[in-house]
């Protein structure tokens, strides 16, 4: 059965090329690519459209919109295109500030838009694995969990300058927490709200970049649990971890092996629960796009919609505020 007709994607950076390749390999798409650049001709065919004004893609009546343009303009643009009845999928984050982002979420409710924040890496299958660990009590009560995510900027694009992207520029809604926001968003995902944080978030490497590049995070959820979270874009090898230590054992993952282990309190030893096998990348991605587009077609809300990007949002700019204040803060939700 035919069901989409005409997808908008709104910026064409790096991760705009990513979903527009995805889209692209699913049948029965059409796509119109809003950008002001002018070196797409080749991306030119049948089934895509260049445009360079949101007005101009409205006129092809699209019903679906990816918003992939700077972080600084993404709640402008998801209002315009939300007012017009499209669904949007927002990519992470949803915004640098909280400005209009409850007009936003107003719009998204009264019209009945379904809405996702860009959250891929909840569909990584040792993240996947490690929700069904919690939820399932596998670790008993949850006392504390330690989360790393390390890299080095300029290997993100290498094909690119690095010190022009939106992650380097404060400008543009860049800096480490904005640009990370993977981790605090399946940190919440896991454990749920976070009550209070402290964090130191500054500039510390040689990169030649306005914005932040490490930040350090201490925070307490409602339901009691601590967390320990450190991101930075200045080191190599890129390297992610995280561990999880509960009543009835710990659990351990990291990029390298990518597998999921427990060390049971009742054993000796580390016990392999799960491994991702043939992983690639984009795999997070194709996956990501089959929900979005899964809950448009059921009208389904998504479970990171603009209330809960906001969320996550907040926690980083209490981060920030702690960090310039030095003081633990109480994250307004």
């Amino acid at each position: 059965m035919k069901f989409m007709k005409t997808i908008l994607v709104v910026g064409y950076g790096s991760i705009g090329k990513r979903h527009l390749t995805n889209i692209l390999a699913r049948k029965n798409m059409e796509v119109i690519i809003c950008t002001k650049r002018n070196d797409l001709k080749k991306r030119k065919k049948k089934n895509v459209k260049i445009v360079n004004s949101i007005h101009e893609a409205l006129s092809h009546k699209p019903t679906i919109a990816f918003v992939t343009n700077e972080t600084s303009n993404h709640i402008k643009t998801s209002i315009e295109l939300a007012k017009n009845g499209l669904d949007v999928f927002i990519e992470k984050p949803i915004s640098a500030s909280i400005t209009g982002i409850d007009v936003l979420k107003k719009i998204v409710k009264n019209k009945k838009i379904i809405s996702l924040v860009g959250c891929d890496h909840s569909f990584h299958p040792c993240i996947n694995k490690i929700k069904n660990i919690i939820d399932g009590k596998k670790l008993g009560r949850v006392f504390s969990v330690q989360v790393e995510s390390s890299s080095l900027l300029s290997d993100w694009h290498p094909y690119e300058d690095y010190r022009k992207g939106y992650a380097a520029r404060n400008d543009l809604g860049g800096g480490i927490a904005t640009t990370m926001i993977h981790e605090l968003d399946f940190l919440q995902w896991f454990f749920g709200d976070i009550k209070e944080i402290f964090s130191v978030t500054k500039k510390v490497s040689d990169l030649e970049i306005t914005a932040d590049d490490i930040s350090t995070m201490t925070m307490l959820f409602k339901n009691g649990i601590i967390g320990e979270l450190h991101l930075d874009y200045f080191a190599r090898p890129e390297f992610k971890s995280c561990k999880i230590r509960g009543t009835k054992g710990t659990l351990y993952w990291n990029t390298d092996s990518n597998d999921v282990k427990i060390f049971y309190n009742n054993q000796s030893k580390w016990k392999t629960i799960f491994k991702a096998k043939n992983f690639e990348r984009n795999q997070m991605f194709v996956k990501e796009l089959e929900y979005f587009l899964k809950c448009v077609r059921n009208r389904n809300n998504t479970f990171n919609d603009v209330s809960e990007g906001k969320k996550t949002l907040q926690v980083i700019l209490g981060a920030k505020k702690s960090s310039q204040t030095k003081k633990m803060i109480n994250v307004s939700y």
